[in-house]
């Protein structure tokens, strides 16, 4: 998979691709990750991005120029499959959403907005699906933008040293995932369940089987219904 992300503060997204499991899936070349500096498409010698909103009001709103501009260059080399922008009000991810793109999406472009948001033009005409990670509103979509690339590249086949782990995650079925314990067994008196310890696998499914619809029941009642 390869995931293009448009960003007019690009050192945001430096951090979260540079440790751990997403470096090492790019390391290993099951996944790519590629950031482009918005301002690299701007028009004017001073990289502008943004400019006032017509009929006023507070805030300034991406240009279009430097936004198509990129695309248009990226569209050019390769197919996409989409064009997402990361908006508070576009459909809200969730690990459904995760577990199809990861399957059925094979090159996408990540827009994060910025200062007031994108000019309306962009929306209508470029973007081909908007997505949320939650009702509130960031600085910026860079955050957001990460994510979503975490959440899709850690799904790709080999990227976790145990395939199983991501079916086992919260919401993969619609449950909460149960409670999780290691070494050592009784730590100043606060003990793991007897069951965890028994050696019997099908005792201990059903263990976690329960603690997950309990927990769910009790903190996300919402996925049972």
């Amino acid at each position: 998979m390869r995931i293009d992300i448009l960003s007019a503060v690009p050192k945001l997204l430096e951090g979260p691709f540079s440790h751990s499991i997403l470096k090492r899936a790019i390391e290993n070349g099951v996944a790519e990750v590629v950031i482009h500096n918005l301002r690299d498409y701007a028009y004017d010698k001073h990289k502008k991005l943004d400019d006032y909103a017509f009929g006023g009001g507070a805030g300034m709103v991406m240009l279009i120029e430097p936004i198509e501009r990129c695309i248009d260059k990226l569209k050019a080399e390769r197919e996409y499959d989409e064009v997402i922008y990361m908006t508070p009000d576009g459909e809200l991810f969730n690990q459904k959403m995760a577990n199809q793109m990861s399957v059925n999406y094979k090159n996408i472009i990540i827009l994060c907005g910025h200062y007031k948001g994108i000019d309306e033009r962009i929306r209508e005409h470029i973007v081909t699906r908007e997505i949320s990670v939650g009702d509130y509103v960031l600085t910026g979509g860079e955050l957001a933008a990460a994510i979503v690339a975490d959440a899709l590249i850690r799904l790709i086949p080999s990227v976790l040293n145990d395939e199983t782990s991501a079916l086992t995650d919260s919401f993969q079925d619609d449950l909460l995932a149960p409670p999780v314990y290691t070494r050592p067994a009784d730590y100043k008196g606060w003990k793991v369940p007897e069951i965890l310890l028994s050696g019997n696998q099908k005792k201990i499914d059903e263990w976690r089987e329960e603690q997950a619809i309990k927990r769910t029941k009790e903190r996300r009642p919402d996925l049972l219904d």
